[in-house]
């Protein structure tokens, strides 16, 4: 399949990728990508705000750009945390006269200032959400423009995260865009979020209840007869239901929200993976008749609880959630990566068979989002608080934007069904559970239709663990902590305190492709030394006893990517974190990505473990396989050692190699369709 058909279904959410939050008729909206030609000066310049300032010795970059793509995973923690200048010259169409000129940017890291023909717009504090600013009154169209962007990722006290275990990569690495509105709009500036709101009253097998907020803005300079049509339409496009709001007198500079309920009669509900299907809803703005704006949101039909006893269900079936967790970085790139880089990294999770998936720990792309929906992925979301809070109103003001601005930007992707209002704090204090006690609250006033969580490792039931409707648990059992999973501990706090809606927010352990050992023992988790053949033992200790716990409401695998955190010094490469089950190039599928891949797929597969150990100076070793043949048979040098069968996906044989290369082979049947898969190892 190509990559536009692969993109082809975010076009319904979106007019653009560039514009992944808000959709429509490109005449009714225009769009203009600001992508390229940017100028770039990675230090602080003064008055490089300025139209007439020289940047003609800057660099010249385009964006999704960040300036830590090397030295934000080389190690040594000293990558630049400072400013940066970005510079872009604009010449919008006269064809947009008498609409209003907003600037979008998807995401810039951490603070950003910007200036438009050395007119300053705003301010933008938080690393991870879209913000827009209104550039009406100092933009001239048909003329040239200049966009001015002062960007510092240094340490702030008043803005989440203040430290965390990844690179801050700093600058502009997500889309920035010109929109363009009528003056009677839906609204732009409600926390970048898309104006239009998605509220499933109630879904059945028969019906489905849909409240449809919309939120619009008359910025004409007198009265306007408004009206809001809503029209949602089925996957295909056609047209399911229509309703029209009464005509109202919307005065000159006025905001007015409109209520509307849709009623879907035996709807196609959203079933995750199984049938991730997907309405769409289209606000229309009328002026009079003449249509002002429209919007389009995507519609998944789905209830979803969790149990105590029994874990998550979506519409009244239980669903274990086997998870990972996925930082949004890459090899050499960072931050600053491309859609199709995240269509990627889905196909991956699909072959590996996950549901669920945790955008740790802050918000992403909308197109991540916008795939999870198309693919049917239980999605926890949360905000970048992580480790330490700062005791001051600023802090906590910012902490709420970032909140706000996480759940109106991704509010109507039927994906999402936890928010998450923190990770990790270092202390159970006062002063943090204040915070999170504000946190939760917020969560349930901007939307009591989905559950709050928080990912906490502490003690289990210290105050940090208390604030949320579920809580997930950061576990390391044989890598951080003794033990070989986490089944007695889940099993003693659900004895002790079985109300409590218990999830594993984290589990893991480090692996390096490149290094080996035969029995693998847990290793110093601080050394250079990270067998591979350790982190597939951990991965298969622990989810053994995760299956056996269905009243586990999810679990998440950390990572599913090898990811930068340049403090790091420890594993095969100083600057990473080696948990995933994908090596930080997407280039190699680590062993345990195969272990999962047995058990969560119904895929027929044979994969040799230790593949990459190719030079062996010991003879005597054991051959294993992960795989879902209903046999396996083993073959070393063209002779067949034995066949084997296995209850739990896991096939061994102890061979003694021979000196010089050695061809190990096995093949399988499964209902009848014969796996197979071989390696070469040399000994001496």
């Amino acid at each position: 399949m190509s990559l536009r058909a692969l993109l082809l279904p975010l076009l319904l959410v979106a007019s653009a990728l560039a514009v992944p939050s808000v959709s429509a008729a490109p005449l009714v909206r225009p769009v203009t990508s600001l992508n390229s030609a940017w100028k770039f000066l990675r230090s602080d310049a003064t008055g490089a705000q300025a139209p007439g300032f020289d940047d003609s010795a800057w660099s010249s970059v385009t964006v999704p750009h960040t300036w830590n793509a090397q030295d934000g995973q080389d190690g040594g923690n000293n990558y630049y945390r400072g400013v940066g200048w970005y510079r872009r010259h604009v010449t919008p169409s006269a064809s947009l006269a008498g609409k209003r000129l907003w600037l979008q940017f998807d995401g810039v890291n951490t603070v950003a200032d910007v200036w438009v023909n050395g007119t300053k717009l705003g301010t933008h504090q938080g690393g991870y959400a879209t913000f827009r600013f209104d550039a009406t009154a100092t933009l001239k169209l048909g003329q040239d423009n200049v966009v001015a962007v002062r960007v510092t990722n240094a340490a702030n006290p008043d803005v989440p995260p203040l430290s965390a275990d990844f690179t801050f990569f700093g600058g502009i690495y997500r889309d920035v865009t010109l929109v363009a509105v009528d003056p009677l709009s839906v609204r732009m500036g409600d926390f970048g979020g898309p104006g239009v709101y998605l509220t499933e009253r109630s879904v059945s097998a028969d019906s489905a209840s849909v409240d449809v907020t919309t939120k619009a803005w008359n910025n004409y300079p007198d009265t306007r007869q408004a009206q809001v049509r809503a029209t949602v339409t089925d996957a295909s496009g056609a047209v399911v239901t229509t309703t029209t709001a009464a005509t109202r007198s919307v005065a000159a500079a006025t905001g007015f929200d409109t209520v509307q309920n849709v009623l879907i009669t035996e709807p196609r509900r959203w079933q995750g993976k199984a049938d991730p299907y997907l309405y769409h809803v289209t606000v229309e703005i009328l002026d009079a008749g003449r249509v002002t704006d429209s919007v389009t949101q995507p519609l998944g039909l789905r209830s979803a609880t969790v149990d105590a006893a029994s874990g998550f269900s979506l519409n009244g079936q239980h669903l274990g959630l086997h998870g990972v967790n996925a930082h949004q970085d890459r090899l050499n790139e960072g931050s600053a990566v491309s859609p199709a880089q995240r269509v990627q990294d889905f196909d991956l999770m699909d072959e590996m068979g996950v549901n669920a998936l945790r955008t740790a720990h802050y918000q992403q792309a909308q197109v991540v989002y916008d795939l999870a929906d198309q693919r049917g992925y239980a999605v926890w979301v949360e905000i970048p608080l992580v480790n330490r809070v700062t005791d001051s109103a600023a802090f906590r003001a910012n902490a709420q934007q970032q909140l706000s601005e996480l759940i109106r930007q991704n509010y109507n992707h039927p994906s999402i069904f936890f928010w998450g209002i923190g990770n990790e704090q270092a202390n159970d204090d006062p002063v943090t559970n204040a915070l999170l006690t504000q946190l939760n609250s917020q969560v349930h006033a901007e939307d009591p239709t989905r559950l709050s969580t928080y990912a906490n490792n502490k003690g289990d039931t210290v105050g940090l663990a208390n604030h949320t409707d579920v809580i997930g648990y950061n576990k390391y059992f044989g890598w951080y902590s003794s033990g070989t999973g986490p089944g007695s501990w889940a099993d003693a706090l659900h004895a002790k305190d079985p109300a409590r809606k218990i999830g594993i927010s984290e589990y893991g352990a480090g692996g390096s492709v490149n290094q080996h050992q035969e029995p693998p023992r847990q290793p110093v988790t601080t050394s250079t030394f990270h067998p591979e053949e350790y982190q597939n033992l951990l991965h298969e200790n622990s989810w053994k006893q995760i299956a056996a716990r269905p009243y586990l409401w999810g679990t998440f695998v950390w990572n599913m990517f090898d990811f930068a955190s340049d403090g790091r010094a420890e594993g095969d490469t100083p600057g990473r974190n080696d948990k995933g089950l994908v090596t930080y190039d997407r280039g190699t599928r680590k062993d345990a990505f195969y272990w999962y891949k047995a058990n969560w797929t119904d895929t027929s597969f044979a994969y040799i473990t230790s593949r990459t150990w190719t030079q062996r100076t010991v003879a005597a070793t054991t051959v294993k396989v992960y795989g879902t043949a209903d046999s396996m048979t083993l073959s070393l040098n063209s002779k067949v050692v034995a066949t084997k069968t296995s209850a739990d996906h896991i096939y061994t044989w102890p061979v003694t190699l021979v000196s010089g290369s050695n061809t190990v082979s096995v093949t399988g049947t499964r209902n009848g369709t014969t796996v197979t898969d071989s390696v070469t190892w040399t000994l001496g």
